[in-house]
């Protein structure tokens, strides 16, 4: 296949498929805002990237003509997603323990509390 004259560039479109898997995710999980809010995904990465259909469409077939291009595009969308994945989890986990740690010390007051209430002369 011959090389289109508007080829996106390779880590242009690694961006764009990697914002397209995160909007289709997000569109699978809530579909309804994605409807009410009339969302249209495509149109979204369109106007973000500068890009229109045909430019994303040709360059799209281009590097799926090279297997080993596309592959590589494809391993570092899938790379960045793993990133984003992880660094959800550790703000997650960082937020569980916060939490758990706030209870600890709520639980650790109230029964300090229920102790001078049981006992006020210690």
């Amino acid at each position: 296949m011959e090389k289109p004259e508007n080829l996106i560039q390779k880590e242009k479109m690694v961006l764009i498929l990697y914002d397209l898997a995160i909007l289709n995710a997000a569109k699978s999980a809530y579909t309804s805002s994605f409807e009410d809010d009339k969302i249209e995904t495509m149109e979204f990465l369109y106007r973000k990237y500068g890009i229109d259909s045909v430019q994303f469409s040709q360059s799209d077939l281009y590097y799926a003509s090279i297997p080993l291009e596309y592959q590589a595009i494809y391993e570092r969308v899938n790379a960045l997603l793993e990133k984003k994945q992880k660094m959800l989890e550790e703000e997650n986990e960082q937020r569980t323990d916060s939490i758990r740690k706030a209870n600890e010390k709520l639980e650790d007051s109230t029964k300090i509390r229920e102790q001078a209430i049981k006992d006020p002369n210690s």
